[in-house]
This record gives C-alpha cells, sequence and structure tokens, in this order.
C-alpha cells in the first residue's frame, strides 16, 4: 500500500521516478522483525513500518513516503487486499477440493439405498448420494457467497477522518485520486469513510466464514454419526499402524470428523467480536485495536476444518451391507407412509389412524409390517386397487425413495460444472 501510494504520486507528478523505484526497493527489504523493534521504539505500528522503509531511501525521496497518509489509510487497504486474497487463493480452493471429493461420492452412492432419518429416527428411504448432495448444495452456496464478497471489500485512503483534508491540499479531485492508489491493490473505495473503512463489507465476509463452519460442522456430525457401532453406514479409514485408544485395542475413533466441529465451535464465539468490532465512536476509536487482530484466525480455522474434511472424506468408506441391514429394521415399518397416503387418495377416511394401529400391532407381535397390513381384511379392498408399483413399495420399501438418486445426480452434475470440476 506505501508502495500504491508513491507510485500514484509520481503518475500525479509530486515525486520522481526514481522515488518509486528506491520505495520499491526498500519495501521489498524490510523485515517484520526490524519493524517490530522499531515500534518497541516508538510505540507506533504504521509509524516504525514507514522509518523502516524511510532508513533505506535516499534523502530526496524520504518526503514521500506515507504522504497524505493516516494510518488507516494503508491497514484498512492493506487488510482488505490480504483477506480477499487468502479467500480467493487459499479458503475457496480448499472448498473446491473438498466439495469435489463430495461430488464424487455423491455421484458414486447416489443410488445407494439408506434410511432417511429425522428426530433420530428412522422416516422413509432416501439414498446416500442424496443424503450428501444437500452438503454439495450448500458448500456451493458459501463457496459462491465468499467469492462475492471477498470481491466486494472495499477500501480507504481518506484521511485522518475520512474528509479527504490532506489530499485536497494538493488535488482538486481527491476522490479520483483515492481510486487511482486503491487500484494499485484491485481495490475500490467505500461510499463514505472515516479514519476506517465501514466494517460491513468484512463482517459479512467473516460471518459468512462461520456460515460455512456451520455447514462444514453439519457434514461432520453427520459421518461422524453414522459411525456409530450401532449404525456403521460409513468409515473413516484408518491407517495400519493408527490407533484408536490408548486402553481400548478395538476403537476406531472419527477424529477428524470430531475436529471439524471443535473447529466450528472456535470459529462461532469470534463472530461475536466480531460483531462487536462494528461500534467505533465518532470518526474512530481503538477498542477494537486488539480484538481485530485475532480476526485472520477466522480463515485459518476454516481452511484447516477444509482441508481436514478432504483428506478424511477421501478415505471414507460406504457400508452397504449396514445400510441393507438399517432399512430391514423396523421390519417393513418404513413404509407406513405410503400405506396410509394410498388408502387416503383411493377414499379411505381416515387412512393415517388405519395405519398407525397396524404398525403398533406389527411391532407388538414382531411382525412384518406388510403381512399385518395384507392380513387386515378392511386394507384388501385398497391394496387390489393399488398400481403395481405402489403394490410393490409394499413388499420392498427400497423402491420408495422418491426422486433421491435423480436429484443427487442432478444437483452434483451442476456443481460440478459450476465449479469446472
Amino acid at each position: 500500500m506505501e508502495l500504491a501510494l508513491v507510485r500514484v504520486l509520481y503518475r500525479r507528478g509530486i515525486c520522481p521516478e526514481t522515488a518509486v523505484k528506491e520505495v520499491e526497493i526498500a519495501c521489498s527489504q524490510v523485515t517484520t522483525e526490524e519493524v517490530y523493534e522499531e515500534e518497541d521504539r516508538i510505540r507506533h505500528d504504521i509509524r516504525a513500518l514507514v522509518n523502516c522503509i524511510r532508513a533505506k531511501v535516499s534523502e530526496n525521496t524520504k518526503p514521500y513516503v506515507h504522504m497524505m497518509a493516516t494510518s488507516n489509510d494503508i491497514i484498512d487497504p492493506a487488510n482488505a487486499a490480504r483477506y480477499k486474497d487468502v479467500v480467493q487463493k487459499v479458503l475457496v480452493p480448499s472448498l473446491v477440493q473438498l466439495e469435489g471429493v463430495i461430488i464424487d461420492i455423491t455421484l458414486r452412492e447416489a443410488d445407494t439405498v439408506q434410511i432417511g432419518r429425522t428426530h433420530g429416527q428412522h422416516a422413509v428411504p432416501i439414498t446416500f448420494g442424496f443424503a450428501l448432495a444437500g452438503y454439495v448444495s450448500r458448500i456451493g452456496g458459501s463457496i459462491k457467497a465468499l467469492k462475492t464478497l471477498a470481491a466486494e471489500l472495499p477500501g480507504k485512503f481518506s484521511g485522518a477522518v475520512g474528509a479527504y483534508n490532506a489530499s485536497s491540499l494538493f488535488f482538486e479531485d481527491p476522490e479520483m485520486f483515492e481510486t487511482e492508489v486503491l487500484a494499485e491493490l484491485g481495490l475500490t473505495p467505500a461510499e463514505c469513510s472515516t479514519q476506517v473503512i465501514p466494517p460491513e463489507a468484512m463482517t459479512r465476509l467473516l460471518c459468512e466464514i462461520a456460515i460455512l463452519s456451520g455447514i462444514l460442522a453439519n457434514l461432520a456430525d453427520d459421518m461422524r454419526n453414522l459411525q456409530r457401532t450401532e449404525i456403521g453406514e460409513v468409515g473413516e479409514e484408518f491407517e495400519a499402524a493408527q490407533v484408536g485408544s490408548s486402553t481400548m485395542p478395538q476403537k476406531r475413533n472419527p477424529i477428524n470428523f470430531e475436529n471439524a466441529k471443535s473447529c466450528w465451535k472456535i470459529i462461532v464465539p469470534r463472530i461475536v467480536t466480531v460483531l462487536m468490532d462494528q461500534i467505533s465512536e465518532h470518526q474512530r476509536d481503538m477498542t477494537n485495536g486488539a480484538s481485530i487482530r485475532t480476526h485472520p484466525e477466522i480463515v485459518a480455522y476454516a481452511v484447516h476444518t477444509a482441508k481436514r474434511l478432504t483428506r478424511t472424506m477421501q478415505k471414507l468408506k460406504v457400508d452397504h451391507e449396514n445400510l441393507q441391514k438399517n432399512l430391514e429394521m423396523t421390519n417393513g415399518g418404513i413404509i407406513a407412509e405410503p400405506m396410509q397416503l394410498i388408502p387416503s387418495a383411493l377414499g379411505h377416511p381416515d387412512a393415517h389412524e388405519k395405519v398407525r394401529l397396524l404398525t403398533l400391532q406389527a411391532q407388538r407381535e414382531k411382525r412384518p409390517l406388510e403381512e399385518v397390513i395384507i392380513a387386515d381384511s378392511e386394507m384388501q379392498t385398497y391394496l387390489e386397487k393399488m398400481t403395481p408399483y405402489q403394490r410393490q413399495i409394499l413388499s420392498n420399501p427400497a423402491l420408495y425413495i422418491g426422486i433421491a438418486d435423480k436429484k443427487a445426480k442432478t444437483v452434483a452434475e451442476r456443481w460440478k460444472k459450476k465449479l469446472e470440476l
């Protein structure tokens, strides 16, 4: 940002071309160590940076380093540029890689029938690919939002209170000067700033990262729960020498999925700080001076989570035998929905209550629901009127998946195309 300023000062005829070259070389040579050392001496971070740059240029160039700038004319655009860079060049690519892995599994398992669960209870059948397609869509939406929000982060070069006091001493068009300086970093100016950039754009970006982390935690939670001993529908591949417990050799703990949820628990509370940092009295105060420095950690944890989930999902094993076993666990109880809907459509006055009582009977007698329904004289009339497909569902609940298989493929292919995977 300091170099961008000098480049535009040269184009505006304020400083010689030699100043640009000197500042460029100086900026490439400045180290964080020497800036911290200077900051320890003078107790000001940006002035320490300026002093370190000035120490490496000629006397003729020194007046143009940091000319007309207040500290946040440097800090805020630099922050906008680095958050933009880290989201576009690190976070989004990490998410796209994860998305690609989930899309592959979704397409591979689009036809793999799984029992759907609501409230932790068996509901009606879906497919495992369909279960993952929801995450393909949700993560894809976050990728799209992050790209947009990162690209929209504004900058500022409007002086100590945002009114262009300093730059208007030299230019009749201080707003255009600001635009030119920020263009060097690929930024555009905020519509109206104080000493600092209005915080809302950055707040929205960090909140979207928190939303994303919630999606990743939800995915991790689902995969973790599906690994429970009594469910066992998926498994996290273990390395040959990997240990699950220090005392129980049989354990295969889903630690990577648990880690993802743990990182979400770190990220979400930090958003409270982000929202509190939205407040700055008058043209600026320093009540966010320490807390705002922790915001990059939100991005770091999100990147870590995405990469760890990518590695884990790449090794995910799907247990088709357990999927089938769990589908059959209720002894046909999962066809209660179609078995009450079809008679209703055929004129039964209270099919829901009728089938509810039949399911209770089946559970009480430990008999398949199909057997109980077929044996019921009242239901015979409606069974005879069912189409072959409707009648077949009674014997084969795996057919009752709606369009889960097709939907899984459609969603996966759509995002595969959007992300050019």
